[in-house]
């Protein structure tokens, strides 16, 4: 039987299938079901410094400034005893998590401000994650702010958590950047241990009864995963830091064109919360029927044998591939031009 495991983040996993961020992870039965499916570690739902600080500024209108005009109710600050604030509540449901399962866990921070990234992060490293995945969502929106002051944004978030913690560190990346090799670079030189590609960005939609803009979550598609394979395909050899991907992974073939690409690991969540955590298991039990079928040894000798700099036709991932694709075109049958 071929071995399975892979190294992330300087984690030895038993296998690369890591669920991502969801709402699996905020319930213990949940997560045990993702463990006893084979998950090879877990990343948690993602802890928002807004939802922080929308918490202290409710707290403070509803229990801080009660007086009314009654000057003897200035002292007066009825927070309940048993009151868990929502970092509290995060923090708490960590230790739970790494007491309740044998695999690693791996935060999710979402910040808004450099003392949040950092204060947050040292709390989650205290309550025992295993490594801390910075997801930076950022939409730079401003007709001021060019591509290297939108870049540095990133790097500056990162060097500033490297400085404070120990454990390591991924960054979660958008599709969005000009130049990404290059910017790998910098934030592997910046202290970054690993990256993810890429961050699942939910659009808001318009209401055409209403002319609201209202959320609209969409679930992903196998077809998402083929901007993330070939940009893992560029990325593998090319850099230091361990490689996951995530959008777009639903089953054995998603996960193998990942592998063959150069990732790590393989995150999954669309898929998990459309078929719940026995997928995951279904996954694994063909991965293992596919390389054994093939007398591969170990997912390591798989690892980016088709990447950039191993397929036979390098070019096919960058500009060739967008021109052959075009005049490969052939209309529907019964459909005249």
């Amino acid at each position: 039987m071929a071995d399975l495991s892979t190294n992330y983040l300087g984690l030895k996993l038993k296998n690369p299938l890591v669920p991502s961020s969801s709402p699996l992870s905020k319930h213990l039965d949940s997560a045990r079901r993702l463990e006893d499916a084979g998950a090879s570690a877990l990343v948690m739902h993602s802890l928002f410094e807004e939802k922080i600080e929308e918490e202290d500024a409710r707290l403070a209108r509803f229990f801080h400034h009660q007086s009314l005009g009654h000057g003897e109710a200035e002292s007066f600050h009825p927070v309940p005893d048993n009151y868990t604030s929502y970092e509290e509540q995060y923090l708490e449901h960590l230790q739970a998590l790494k007491s309740a399962l044998e695999v690693p866990v791996i935060a999710s921070l979402n910040g808004t401000t450099t003392g949040g990234w950092v204060s947050y992060a040292q709390a989650l490293q205290q309550a025992g994650a295993d490594a801390l995945e910075l997801n930076v969502y950022y939409i730079p929106a401003g007709p001021d702010e060019d591509c290297c002051q939108v870049e540095n944004r990133y790097v500056d978030v990162l060097q500033a958590v490297r400085a404070e913690v120990s454990i390591p560190i991924t960054m979660k990346l958008s599709a969005q950047f000009s130049s990404p090799v290059n910017f790998v670079k910098r934030l592997e030189q910046a202290g970054a241990d690993g990256l993810v590609v890429f961050n699942r960005f939910y659009q808001p939609d318009i209401e055409l009864d209403t002319l609201e803009v209202v959320p609209k979550l969409e679930l992903s598609t196998s077809e998402e995963s083929l901007m993330r394979i070939r940009w893992l395909a560029i990325l593998f050899g090319r850099t230091d830091c361990s490689l996951g991907i995530t959008g777009g992974v639903h089953d054995l073939h998603d996960v193998l064109k990942s592998l063959l690409a150069g990732a790590d690991v393989t995150h999954m969540c669309s898929a998990l919360l459309r078929s719940g955590p026995g997928h995951l298991a279904m996954v694994l039990k063909s991965l293992e029927e596919w390389l054994d079928e093939r007398e591969y040894t170990s997912i390591e000798q798989m690892k980016g044998s088709v990447s950039q700099r191993n397929a036979t036709d390098s070019a096919a991932f960058l500009r060739a591939n967008y021109v052959n694709v075009l005049d490969s075109y052939q209309p529907p049958a019964g459909v005249r031009w």
